[in-house]
């Protein structure tokens, strides 16, 4: 069960990119689908967000709403911040609003804000 519980804090710290594309990895290597087994989480999830938001959010999301006019600079820190390789950063940025990182606390959430801030990209917390 130890090995459990460990298995579960590293897919926890995973970023939204990284679990996408583990899912895809799984698909291939299994030959199924996860799409009825995300439906199936995601369901419980939303209800139990409403529920937390009711009381006071101790979890954010920080969303990049989009990149500005420094585009190359926003995509260094988004590098940067969650280690993704050139072309996914890029990607990332280009396909914005899309969420950089889920499920931080507020203090990094407004840090990791002011950092995108600042090299000139609009950031939204959630």
């Amino acid at each position: 069960m130890a090995d459990l519980a460990k298995l579960v804090d590293e897919l926890s710290s995973l970023t939204v990119l990284e679990a996408a594309d583990l899912a895809k990895m799984l698909e291939e290597k299994w030959g199924v689908s996860a799409a009825a087994a995300v439906a199936v989480a995601a369901g419980p999830a939303a209800g139990g967000a409403a529920a937390a938001a009711a009381e006071e959010q101790t979890e954010f999301t920080v969303v990049l709403a989009s990149a500005g006019d420094k585009k190359i600079e926003v995509i260094k820190e988004v590098r940067a911040i969650t280690g993704l390789g050139l072309k996914e950063a890029k990607d990332l940025v280009e396909g914005a609003p899309k969420p950089l990182k889920e499920g931080v606390a507020k203090d990094e959430a407004e840090k990791l804000k002011k950092q995108l801030e600042a090299v000139g990209a609009k950031v939204e917390l959630k």
